[in-house]
């Protein structure tokens, strides 16, 4: 631990592995999300180890939903991004995916939250905008977040950076981020290296970090 004054700075992921200090966030690990992913089996079983580890150590843990608007309330935004993913030019063949209620919303079962743990809900691609997930965060003296799921290109940088902008350190267990473009999900990954902001890591580290405390 670095100290700065009457600061006290952590530099390694043992250090930042306190569990009072530190929450997981499962990104958007829905079922209509997982199935557009070739290799969503391998990261829902990356995301079970790290969910079991976080709730061994006493972790606080929030997922996120990605929800669709009825059409009604489908603004140009969402259609403009809706029709991207669903490859059409017509904004009226556009169909909301992750309606409240309808089983592509739901987080995949294997993962299946608990009755202690934080489900939110967004709009956006950052988990923070839109959702009280920066206040929750500080309200519990939270300093870093460490994020799984899916896709990194989508929503799991922007959330990186976004934290990082908000005050919070990200911890990004890579094995368990996945991508539905694997060189986009991997540019992100570079990214995020080269800005050095994001504390890179794996299941096994974080899960052998908070072992070792």
């Amino acid at each position: 631990m670095k100290q700065a004054r009457s600061l006290s700075i952590p530099t390694t992921l043992e250090e930042f592995c306190e569990p009072r200090r530190t929450a997981l966030l499962v990104y958007d690990m829905q079922v209509g999300i997982c199935r557009q992913v070739k290799e969503s089996a391998h990261i829902v079983e990356r995301c079970q180890l790290t969910l079991a580890a976080a709730r061994q150590a006493g972790m606080r843990v929030v997922f996120t939903r990605h929800l669709s608007c009825p059409r009604e309330w489908m603004g140009t935004t969402q259609l403009r991004t809706a029709m991207a993913w669903q490859r059409t030019d017509d904004p009226e063949n556009v169909k909301p995916w992750f309606l409240r209620g309808s089983p592509a919303f739901e987080i995949t079962p294997e993962l299946g939250p608990r009755a202690d743990e934080l489900i939110l809900d967004k709009l956006s691609m950052s988990a923070f905008e839109g959702t009280p997930l920066a206040f929750a965060l500080r309200d519990c003296d939270i300093l870093s977040i460490a994020v799984i799921g899916i896709a990194m290109e989508i929503g799991i940088e922007p959330t990186v950076r976004h934290a990082t902008d908000l005050g919070f350190v990200p911890i990004v267990l890579a094995d368990a981020c996945g991508a539905g473009h694997a060189e986009a999900g991997e540019r992100c990954m570079e990214t995020m290296r080269f800005v050095g902001e994001a504390v890179m890591s794996d299941v096994e580290s974080f899960a052998r970090a908070l072992r070792s405390r």
